[in-house]
């Protein structure tokens, strides 16, 4: 995932009820947080634990945002029924901001979202909605050796010379062409939305 210097990644995570997949790294992220890779590498010089945890390591240096942008967490609510739940303090301690979920769906209907550029209509502010973010995530190599007819060396000098002569790159689209493998079935972006150098 790219994020722009100074963005705000805004997480909708109803389901989502702690930060490490199994009770020793959920412990280690909670307690170390996600503070960034000095902050982590100077407390693995003097902790055993992480020492032993280096996945844990790994993990909380990949999701800190490096000071970089904000991260908004917005867990399912903490209702009195149910303990399976992130706190606000939880993902405070952790170095992420916390949001209301549904506070956050009320501004993002997901329902009326469409994957990629979208704005809200109410403050005009532009965002990048990503329904299924795992989806992006993993592709196939042999899915990028072409892109419609033009080889991905074209179409990545075309796409290239396009952020460097200043184009609005919102006009390019990465965009799944089945439901087996995210972005690793590229679309060719109607030839109208490509300059050509």
């Amino acid at each position: 995932m790219a994020m722009a210097d100074n963005g705000h990644l805004t997480i909708l995570a109803p389901g989502v009820i702690k930060f490490g997949e199994d009770e020793k790294v959920d412990a280690l992220i909670r307690k170390y947080g996600y503070k960034g890779t000095p902050y982590i590498l100077e407390q693995m010089k003097d902790n055993v634990e992480l020492k032993e945890n280096l996945s844990a390591v790994a993990h909380m240096i990949h999701g800190s945002t490096e000071g970089r942008f904000r991260v908004t967490y917005c867990p399912k609510s903490n209702d009195a029924a149910s303990q399976d739940v992130l706190t606000k303090s939880d993902i405070m301690n952790v170095g992420y901001d916390y949001g209301d979920l549904s506070t956050m769906l009320e501004k993002y209907n997901i329902q009326e979202l469409k994957n990629g550029w979208n704005v809200d209509p109410s403050s005009g502010e532009r965002f990048y909605f990503i329904r299924n973010p795992a989806v992006g995530l993993w592709a196939v190599r042999s899915r990028f050796e072409k892109v419609g007819e033009t080889k991905l060396s074209s179409a990545t000098a075309q796409i290239s010379s396009l952020a460097d002569d200043g184009g609005d790159m919102s006009l390019i689209q990465q965009v799944a062409n089945d439901g087996s493998g995210g972005v690793g079935g590229w679309e060719k972006p109607p030839p109208s939305k490509i300059q050509r150098t």
